[in-house]
């Protein structure tokens, strides 16, 4: 049952990588193409271009962050088994 659950959170980690990759290009494009009213464009291209460097660094720390978590666990389990076969 914890395996379940845990092949779950990783597919869970999975999907919002996914949708956070998609929102950091939706954000970068509402940067080069929706109007401000009061200022013109609201980003310009340099705008949508650090939206997209700074948003995918973020994405993949925290990515990276949550899928150590997960291989940590994987591999305190496989030595955990390894260690009660001996």
């Amino acid at each position: 049952m914890r395996d379940m659950f845990i092949n779950l959170l990783e597919k869970l980690i999975n999907v919002i990588v996914v949708i956070g990759a998609i929102g950091i290009v939706v954000a970068a494009a509402a940067m080069l193409f929706i109007p401000n009213p009061q200022m013109g464009p609201a980003g310009g291209v340099l705008g949508a271009l650090m939206v997209l460097v700074f948003g995918g660094i973020y994405l993949i720390l925290v990515a990276g962050f949550m899928y150590l978590g997960l291989g940590i666990y994987q591999n305190t389990k496989r030595t955990a088994d390894l260690l009660e076969r001996r």
